[in-house]
């Protein structure tokens, strides 16, 4: 990764959104939700707090992450695209 996000933020890489439906429906692209869902590639050294101290980050790399919807900023770099977002923009870890 080229990228070294700053502060308390993360890249994410999004997973692919489903195909079909429970049903079995194939879904056309334009018909497919945006994905909730995705893995850490990089993540910053954390927040500092007002005394100057870094408090830091929970997450790590490799982590497989719920954020919202419309959460972060994409970007695109070597052709694949990625989200940064702050770490209070994740929802959860997925075990």
């Amino acid at each position: 990764m080229k990228l070294q996000p700053l502060a308390d933020r993360v890249i994410v890489k999004a997973l692919e959104a489903e195909e079909k439906t429970k049903g079995g429906i194939v879904l056309p692209d334009t018909a497919k939700e945006k994905p909730q869902e995705g893995k850490i590639v990089a993540v910053g050294k954390g927040k500092t707090a007002e005394d100057g101290k870094t408090i830091a980050m929970e997450l790590k790399v490799g982590d497989r992450v719920l954020y919202g919807k419309y959460s972060g900023s994409e970007i695109t770099v070597d052709g694949e695209e990625y989200l940064i977002m702050r770490e209070d923009d994740i929802l959860a870890v997925v075990k």
